[in-house]
């Protein structure tokens, strides 16, 4: 009787496979270790979890988007990132074109060049240049002139509407010519610090926080030109408070001017 053939045996899987196998095993534990050890992004990290489980199909593509809109709404709860604009540059624009308003009313009502209050904008801040003849009488630092209040009860107005704080300088300068005087004012120095004081009072008499205001003088010392006449003036320089949040919520800016 004739032995039974043996029957033939699948082919066997090459031997290198299984060091193969081994050795990205061990990569596998060495990137996990030193994974362990850095220092990361956790947000990053996060991501690269997700996509790692999505081509592994691990996650669905609606999970995923489900994900992404969280990551962006705790973005926008922490402060919207760096890169994020907070909406201060707009409110900044608003007070600017609202105080542009007032100064042209003002200058619409003086004919001379010299009596021209002139407006400028800085980075996170803006400027008024106020000829010192269109507030004050020559040698003098009350503020008397009725157009000079009602200005500044204009501008108070707008200032008290600005959905952000401003910390508000006011300087005074003197021409180049000497000043003496036995009484106060007695001297350049007096007289432009005495000038500012008086815009800053009527300022707070317009319910303008005092904390907001302070006050520098320069007397003849920081001409803006060589005609003398342009350099006697009061300047107010507003510095936008990017810490204070929006006080009126999401009212209209120009709405509230109405109020």
């Amino acid at each position: 009787m004739a032995k039974d053939k043996c029957p033939e045996c699948p082919q066997c899987l090459p031997g290198w496979l299984v060091q193969f196998a081994d050795l990205m095993s061990l990569l596998l534990v060495f990137f996990v270790l030193l994974l362990s050890m850095a220092v990361m992004d956790k947000k990053k990290v996060e991501e690269y979890i997700a996509v790692m489980k999505k081509s592994m199909g691990f996650i669905s593509s609606e999970t995923e988007t489900t994900q992404r809109k969280q990551a962006e709404t705790d973005g926008e709860s922490d402060g919207g990132g760096a890169g994020m604009d907070d909406g201060s540059g707009a409110d900044n624009e608003d007070a600017v074109e609202a105080v542009d308003e007032i100064v042209q009313e003002m200058n619409a009502e003086s004919t001379n060049e010299m009596q021209q209050i002139e407006i400028s904008k800085g980075q996170n801040e803006f400027s008024l240049d106020i000829p010192s003849t269109i507030m004050f009488e020559d040698g003098e630092y009350k503020l008397t002139n009725k157009g000079s209040k009602k200005f500044i009860a204009k501008l108070a107005r707008v200032i008290r509407t600005m959905p952000q704080t401003f910390d508000i300088e006011v300087m005074g300068f003197t021409d180049r010519t000497t000043y003496r005087s036995k009484t106060i004012p007695r001297d350049n120095w007096d007289l432009s610090a005495l000038r500012a004081i008086s815009v800053v009072k009527e300022l707070i008499k317009n319910k303008i926080d005092p904390a907001q205001l302070k006050v520098a003088a320069f007397s003849q010392y920081h001409p803006k030109s060589d005609m003398p006449g342009e350099n006697g003036r009061v300047e107010m320089k507003f510095i936008a408070n990017n810490d204070q949040t929006d006080l009126l919520g999401e009212e209209n800016f120009f709405d509230r001017l109405e109020q």
